[in-house]
Order: structure tokens, then C-alpha cells, then sequence
């Protein structure tokens, strides 16, 4: 596989040497850093942007998990806790096998995380290619249609603009499939199938029939792809299709929520309520 830039953070020396050490017998391995508190882990991890990091949990000031909270998810790269502690917890994320490392552990079992991390980060770039690929497609499906057709940006951009509606970016298309990735599978998940989006933190939860379906993708980054005049945003943690709703109905607090065809019940923000009211109104 191609080369893995590795980032060693350990307030021990000794460790982080023994790590270098471990990993330099590896060819697809260079390692670009090392840190020894969490506060300068987080300057090199924003710095050189590695692929898989080893990470101490135990460290004075701010610990690993403080370090991946302090960079957010956008930014984490593939991680490897390091601990000399919490043995019963370690066993059970070692269930996955594959992201943690007891001190002191010996080469065999180094050898053993190092070889499922790139297992992990080759299917990554997989995925990456897979992203890729549907962009192409976008593009070539895009320059496909366009010919002699007004494009749905000057279509939507003729209508006058309403409060509270969120207008489309500039973009050439509104995606119409989005990536799902799992079970060792990526497939395409046609948008019309979809009937609304929940937030699942830093995730995204697709809703098509009986079926869901994890994306990692945040509520926000679909909205942004999505066709405004198909999908709205009706909450901070939802996202409808809108031929799929039935009906704006008042819950036992006298706010309102929203009823699908298929007798979900979604929540509505009474932000949001006239812009979804005049859209509905439109799709009618």
C-alpha cells in the first residue's frame, strides 16, 4: 500500500522511542512526529496531518481523549490508544481488535494492531476512491443533461426568495445518491428513496423505508448537497423529504411536528414552521 504517515504522542520518551523504534521496521511506515503532552499533540497533529496516530491516554494537563475532543472529528485520523491501565476496558474494545495497545506489550502484539491499522486505513482510501468516482460520475451525468436544459439553479434562483428558506449554493447538480459505507460494502443510496435524515452526533442517520442507514457525513454537510425544493430542514436534528410528509399537526405541548406517510412522527422548530408551510404549500 502506499506510504502511512504516523504521529507518536506519549509523555514518556522511553515509549515513544520504543514506538518509533517498532515502526521504522516497517517500509510503508514514516513517521513525521512525535509529542509528549496533549496540548503539543494537538499542534502536530494540525501540522502534519497524519494518517494513524498512537495516542497515551494517561498524560498530565489533558489526556487522549481531550486531545481527539480538542481537534474534532473532521480532523481525527486513525488512532491507536496507548495505556497502562484500564485492563478490562481494553479487553473490551479489543473485541474490534484493532485500536489499542497495553504497556507493556511486546513486539507480536505491536505487529498485530500495527498490521490491522493498515488494513483499516487501505479500506479508507477505498472508500476515498469510491468518493471520487461518484464525483465523476456527477460530472459526466451533469454535462449529460445540461445540454439545451435550464439548470435547476436558475430554475430555483428565478423564484422570489421567501424568509426563513434556505437558498441553493451555487453548485452545478444536487447530489442524487449518497455514499453508505458498512459490513465491508459501500453501496449508493438513491435520494428519492429516502424519507427524512436524523443527526446521530457527527453522523447522519438515512431513513429509506423499513431500511437505515449510517453515513459519515454531519445533518449539515447533507443539507448543504441536498435539493432544497425536495429535502428541508425542519429541525436541528432532521431532515425531511418532502413529498414524504402528510400533514403539520399541533404534539401535546400545542407545538407542531410533522407526519409522514408512513406514520413517523419528525419534529418541527417553530422557527421553521412558515418555511416549511410555504414549501408544502408549493410541492402541492
Amino acid at each position: 500500500m502506499s506510504e502511512i504517515r504516523a504521529l507518536i504522542v506519549d509523555d514518556e520518551p522511553v515509549a515513544r522511542a520504543g514506538i518509533r523504534k517498532m515502526l521504522g521496521e516497517d517500509e510503508d511506515i514514516i513517521v513525521v512526529g512525535e509529542a509528549g503532552t496533549g496540548l503539543a499533540a494537538i499542534d502536530a497533529i494540525l501540522e502534519h496531518e497524519p494518517d494513524l496516530l498512537f495516542l497515551d491516554i494517561q498524560m498530565p494537563e489533558m489526556n487522549g481523549f481531550d486531545v481527539l475532543a480538542a481537534i474534532g472529528p473532521d480532523t481525527v485520523p486513525a488512532v491507536v490508544f496507548v495505556t497502562a491501565y484500564d485492563q478490562f476496558a481494553v479487553r473490551a474494545f479489543e473485541v474490534e481488535a484493532l485500536d489499542y495497545l497495553l504497556k507493556p506489550f511486546d513486539d507480536e502484539r505491536f505487529a498485530n494492531v500495527l498490521g490491522r491499522a493498515k488494513q483499516h486505513l487501505a479500506r479508507a482510501r477505498e472508500h476515498d476512491l469510491a468518493d471520487r468516482l461518484e464525483s465523476l460520475l456527477s460530472a459526466w451525468e451533469s454535462r449529460q443533461e445540461s445540454g439545451g436544459r435550464v439548470s435547476l439553479d436558475g430554475a430555483i434562483n428565478a423564484l422570489a426568495p421567501e424568509p426563513g428558506i434556505r437558498q441553493p449554493a451555487r453548485r452545478s447538480r444536487w447530489i442524487t445518491r449518497i455514499i453508505v459505507r458498512g459490513s465491508g460494502r459501500v453501496f449508493f443510496q438513491p435520494v428519492e428513496e429516502v424519507d427524512w435524515i436524523e443527526a446521530a452526533d457527527y453522523y447522519a442517520r438515512l431513513h429509506a423505508g423499513p431500511k437505515t442507514h449510517l453515513v459519515r457525513e454531519t445533518l449539515t454537510a447533507l443539507e448543504n448537497q441536498l435539493d432544497p425544493a425536495r429535502f428541508l430542514r425542519v429541525h436541528r436534528s432532521a431532515i425531511v423529504n418532502v413529498s414524504r410528509v402528510s400533514a403539520l399537526r399541533p404534539d401535546w405541548r400545542n407545538r407542531h411536528e410533522i407526519l409522514l406517510h408512513d406514520g413517523t412522527v419528525v419534529p418541527l422548530s417553530r422557527g421553521r414552521k412558515k418555511a416549511v408551510e410555504h414549501i408544502l404549500s408549493r410541492a402541492r
